[in-house]
């Protein structure tokens, strides 16, 4: 075989939009977006290609997502739009005070402790219910064969792997063992393009399509989650598995430039976008590439998470409304905080974080934009024996302070990073985007509409353009390939930018545009193995 590194890449790659009109399937992975298309053919809809390719992803990008996370998602199903939130809450008999008592002082990373409910068994059966033309055991049969089969891990996918590894490794106690056992069956993690497979995720596949996953909140994957909870001291029992169901919730939007920016209300933190979007209405731009134009889309993500990361909570719990946070006054407010220096806002330090989004269309016009996520990579690192499910550890976005709108209680949803965006105009549907990626989301999506709605970029070109990311502070991060002298003009204004050496960190994202001539345009991830299936 020819020798050669899969992991180096000396040269910039350059990617076109893609194109289609019957169908269209865009995911940060090959075989995830073929088998989009695959159910598309077999004569389902976008939504049924949508949970295809959502499932294959738990098997091809593991790194990112699993069965055991939570999921998002707005369709446009014949004109109307909907929202889906399939967050878990925490489990009953979890209080602040009892994790208080253990003399935790903020809400660990892994374990069973930052353990909530999954949702993503229950969004695949509630969409594919409410809008599928296929059933739910035809819709995963791609996933199920992948499991069983086995495929060669991806580049970026393998990279993650690495990272996972070298985190858990160092994590003590039995309850890691079964991670190690399903996701480094040698010992050692996968390498690109080396065959990974796993019957024990295949056979829960297989029970979650066969009872529209019933077995997963109410059967024998039930209890065995439960039982598992129990032998580590966790909180999760199979009671807070029988009471789960998705929410069907209306998206909240704002109008900019003339096209309405659509986002799932809280606890998701989408209206992020929305505030910060606000605030830049109010403005103009010369030129995307000025050191202006970048510091007010900076100062205004700071401004937007400010309000979030004090505000954004389950919504039964907050005390400030979604219309207060997005009045045009209040943006007004914001906006004047904006001057010529880089301002320190009042906010937490964002966390990195691990998750999947996917667009689909399909030649009726219905669109999905979906995301999910097992959060910080894997998640927990705690897998459920012989199942495959890897639990997220979503909970770590809860809070320890009982003054705070978002302090962990019994039943309660965290704090929430994953995030599905949709653009309108005048009522009708333009398409799905997305980018992933923890507390990068609201941020990528901010980046890519401001290319496209001001400055008039195509789908793909607004992905590849290079991209910053606040991370704390005066602290921006920016990616290898940020123009330098942006850069060092953004640092005269008091700008802390810190060169990274690697784009994964950067957010991973999709687009679908749809044309007034029912023409699709696709443009995809470049830090990621993204792919665009058509037909």
């Amino acid at each position: 075989m020819l020798e050669f590194d899969l992991l180096q890449y000396n040269y910039p790659s350059r990617r076109n939009v893609v194109l289609s009109k019957k169908g269209m399937v865009a995911t940060s992975h090959p075989l995830a977006a073929q088998a989009g298309i695959e159910i598309m053919k077999k004569g389902g809809n976008a939504v049924d290609a949508a949970i295809a390719a959502a499932a294959c992803l738990t098997v091809v990008e593991p790194t990112g997502n699993g069965i055991g996370g939570d999921a998002f998602a707005i369709v446009w199903y014949k004109d109307k739009m909907y929202g889906l939130n399939s967050s878990g809450p925490a489990p009953k008999g979890i209080t602040a005070d009892k994790l208080l008592d253990m003399g935790l002082k903020e809400m660990p990373k892994y374990g069973f402790i930052p353990v909530t409910v999954p949702g993503i068994p229950a969004a695949w059966a509630a969409l594919n219910k409410r809008f599928g033309k296929l059933s739910l055991k035809e819709v995963l049969e791609p996933a199920i064969r992948y499991a069983y089969e086995g495929h060669p891990v991806s580049v970026n996918v393998a990279k993650l792997w690495k990272k996972a590894y070298d985190t858990f490794i160092q994590l003590k106690g039995e309850e890691f063992k079964p991670w190690f056992d399903t996701f480094c069956p040698d010992g050692k993690p996968v390498k690109a393009g080396e065959v990974w497979s796993s019957k024990d995720h295949a056979r829960t596949l297989e029970s979650i399509a066969e009872t529209y996953a019933e077995s997963f909140y109410w059967g024998e994957l039930a209890e065995k989650i439960d039982d598992f909870s129990r032998k580590f001291g966790g909180f999760l029992r199979k009671e807070d598995l029988e009471s789960f169901e998705p929410e069907w919730v209306d998206p909240v939007s704002v109008n900019y430039r003339g096209y309405d920016v659509w986002e799932i209300p809280p606890n998701g933190h989408g209206i992020t976008v929305l505030i910060a979007l606000n605030i830049l209405s109010g403005m103009s731009f010369d030129s995307k590439e000025t050191v202006e134009t970048y510091h007010k889309l900076i100062e205004a993500v700071k401004l937007a998470f400010a309000d979030a990361q004090k505000h954004i909570a389950d919504p039964k719990y907050m005390k400030v409304s979604v219309k207060d946070l997005l009045s045009l006054d209040y943006a007004e407010k914001r906006r004047k905080l904006i001057g010529n220096e880089a301002m320190v806002p009042v906010a937490g330090e964002p966390n990195k974080g691990g998750t999947v989004y996917l667009a689909a269309a399909d030649e009726e016009g219905n669109m999905i934009s979906y995301i999910q996520s097992n959060y910080m990579g894997f998640g927990s690192g705690l897998v459920v024996p012989g199942t495959g499910i890897a639990l997220h550890n979503r909970g770590n976005n809860f809070c320890l302070d009982k003054e705070h709108v978002n302090c962990i209680a019994p039943g309660k949803k965290p704090y929430h990073t994953i995030i599905p965006g949709f653009l309108t105009k005048d009522g009708k549907a333009v398409g799905p985007f997305g980018v992933m990626g923890g507390f990068m989301q609201p941020q990528g999506h901010l980046q890519i509409l401001v290319s496209m709605l001001d400055f008039k970029l195509n789908p793909q070109d607004a992905l590849d353009a290079p991209r910053w990311q606040w991370v704390k502070g005066k602290t921006v991060q920016v990616e290898p390939g940020f123009p330098a002298n942006i850069a060092q003009a953004l640092a005269r204004k008091g700008h802390d930018i810190v060169y990274e050496t690697e784009s994964i960190n950067f957010g991973r994202g999709q687009i679908i545009w749809r044309t007034d001539d029912g023409v699709f345009i696709g443009g995809t991830e470049p830090r990621t193995d993204g792919y665009i299936a058509v037909y």
